[in-house]
């Protein structure tokens, strides 16, 4: 035995590690387990089945924490874009709402923007159509009117059941007017005034003879709509491009749908 311990003596003399500039390497690290083979050498027979609980619990985190990482440290390609491009959307909305506030920088002319914005709300178009309607003596004239009125109820349907159905809200926190309400315009996605420009000027186009000047200008109108939306921060940039696209389509159902000059004949004595 004394022959043995001196040998064991030597070999740790002899071992590099156990020099002094080398025992913090020995030493294991600030809040890490102790080794199970210590626990079951110190603790006794009733320790076992906890110490065996407490393996499978470690075993059952140690199989789903790296799939939880893998989610958060690793994002698919499409998350990474539709964040990117939602954050540049939301980034040039609030650049361009120079009127959303009385402290913005073009705070001056709110209200010449929002005037811009009401000449594409919905209850100016409808009753004007109706007071059209009620005045028009012609039947071609009285075809148009009510498939343009068609056009103009189908767009504040669709319009307000995508808003309730995506519920989004604006780029600044500005509460929307009574003829909001009205209409069921309550949130930002999609823009109903851009729908609703762009489905009235696509339809004035097909349907009306115009010269140049005035086309021009009837396309002008529906930016400038569009635009006026973004600028007093009630929508975002993507809502009014949305709008734009839904408008179009609704022009293209509503041709599909045409009413004759007879359906709105009959309509119109029914009333």
């Amino acid at each position: 035995m004394p022959a043995s311990q001196s040998r064991a003596r030597a070999r740790d003399r002899n071992n590099v590690l156990n020099r002094a500039e080398f025992l913090s390497l020995n030493q294991p690290p600030k809040g890490a387990p102790e080794p199970r083979s210590s626990g079951r050498k110190a603790s006794g027979p009733s320790t076992q089945p906890s110490c065996a609980g407490d393996g499978a619990r470690e075993r059952r985190q140690s199989q789903q924490l790296p799939e939880e990482d893998c989610m958060q440290l690793n994002p698919s390609f499409k998350g990474i874009a539709f964040n990117s491009l939602l954050a540049i959307d939301i980034c040039m909305s609030k650049r361009l709402g120079v009127c959303a506030g009385r402290a913005a920088s073009w705070a001056s002319a709110r209200s010449m923007v929002k005037l811009i914005g009401i000449t594409g709300h919905g209850i100016p178009w409808i009753g004007g159509t109706i007071l059209c309607l009620v005045k028009s003596s012609t039947l071609a004239g009285q075809e148009v009117l009510m498939n343009l009125l068609l056009a103009l109820l189908l767009d504040i349907m669709t319009v307000a059941g995508v808003q309730k159905l995506i519920k989004r809200r604006g780029p600044f926190e500005t509460s929307p007017s009574l003829l909001d309400y009205v209409t069921m315009d309550i949130y930002a996605f999609p823009a109903g005034h851009a729908s609703r420009a762009a489905m009235v000027s696509k339809f004035f186009l097909s349907h009306l003879v115009l010269a140049v000047p005035l086309r021009v200008l009837l396309v002008l109108w529906a930016l400038c709509v569009g635009l006026s939306r973004v600028m007093i921060g009630r929508h975002h940039i993507t809502d009014v491009l949305s709008g734009f696209v839904i408008g179009y389509f609704q022009f293209r159902l509503v041709e599909l749908v045409w009413m004759s000059s007879n359906t709105c004949q009959m309509l119109i004595s029914a009333w």
